[in-house]
């Protein structure tokens, strides 16, 4: 393996995910195993614009693998959309003797981290964090296991109320423009019905389910619905529609917002994010760089950041047969 990078800078771009931390922790350990120097650049491309730099060592990141948010933090950066914002970036990395970057953070940040490599050079390995898990290469991102168990655990929580009072319930959780949180915690919960971008399932076919639901003999109901659904303008909006057609129904929504980001990430999250930060640190040591690394098949994958950036995650539409079996 070479060892022509003798350090690397890591960062964490976008919306934080739970499970960034331990990415963070495994590539400052795997510099250590493998004798780089690790920086860790604060505050994402603004911090590489302003420099704001720090030695990382193992210690440095003990006691992290279990904590939610990023300890190095995040901030989106206009000035590193300019050219100059760029240019400043590069002279601070060359003054502190960065050779190469691993990102960790949405599509966002890997297009910023493309143009950065064509126009400086600098090798770059992205590792994908979001809980929206809608990120081309790889089955799952970080934070998007945490996030459906969260998302779970919270419907769990309403659905007491709802039975209690015979109530319809509509849960708004993340997803602007993918389901996949929806469509898994909504069947995982228990859900009657979910609403995702990539079905429109039509607002008369909503008000069919829920009839059927209550014939069935069901008195309350939970309808989870992924914050970009083009049903309706916004989940109030689908409030206002079931009380004008159904007032039999005491219908209440429950905005989930970013609760879902929050917590300590689960077991998957924490072993995903190890086995990434490993290999990102080992293609930059191979020469590799302009890819993400990823999960597929469970085994860790490099996709090129084009790829990654551009590509389009599916629904998985089994999934969609099973929920509407699920919700008889």
């Amino acid at each position: 393996m070479s060892k022509r990078i003798k350090k690397i800078g890591v960062l964490t771009s976008g919306g934080d995910s739970p499970g960034m931390n331990a990415a963070i922790r495994s590539v400052v350990r795997a510099c250590a195993y493998y004798n780089v120097d690790c920086m860790g650049i604060y505050r994402g491309y603004q911090g590489m614009i302003e420099g704001d730099f720090k030695e990382m060592g193992p210690r440095s990141v003990h006691n992290i693998v279990n904590k939610g948010g990023t300890i190095l933090k995040s901030a989106r950066s206009k000035e590193f959309m300019t050219a100059e914002g760029r240019a400043k970036a590069y002279e601070n990395l060359k003054e502190a003797g960065i050779e190469a970057l691993v990102v960790i953070g949405g599509d966002g940040s890997f297009t910023g981290a493309e143009v950065f490599n064509k126009e400086y050079k600098i090798p770059v390995i992205g590792i994908p964090g979001t809980i929206d898990n809608d990120i081309f290469g790889t089955s799952h991102t970080l934070g998007y296991d945490t996030a459906l168990n969260t998302v779970v655990e919270v419907i769990d929580k309403i659905r007491d109320t709802a039975s209690s009072h015979n109530r319809l319930f509509f849960v708004e959780v993340m997803g602007r423009d993918a389901g996949h949180i929806a469509l898994n915690a909504g069947i995982g919960a228990g859900a009657e019905e979910i609403l995702i971008p990539e079905e429109d399932l039509g607002l008369e076919r909503l008000l069919e389910s829920l009839r059927r639901s209550k014939l069935s003999g069901k008195s309350s109901s939970i309808v989870v619905v992924a914050e970009g659904d083009k049903i309706g303008k916004n989940v109030f909006e689908l409030k206002d529609y079931v009380e004008q057609n159904m007032p039999e129904y005491d219908v209440r929504v429950s905005v989930l917002g970013h609760m879902q980001r929050g917590g300590s990430p689960s077991c998957f999250d924490r072993v995903l994010a190890s086995r990434l930060g490993v290999k990102a640190v080992e293609s930059l040591l191979e020469g590799k760089s302009n890819f993400m690394v990823g999960l597929l098949n469970d085994k860790v994958a490099l996709t090129p950041l084009e790829q990654a950036i551009k590509g389009h995650t599916e629904i998985d539409l089994e999934l969609v047969r099973v929920s509407d079996i699920m919700t008889i």
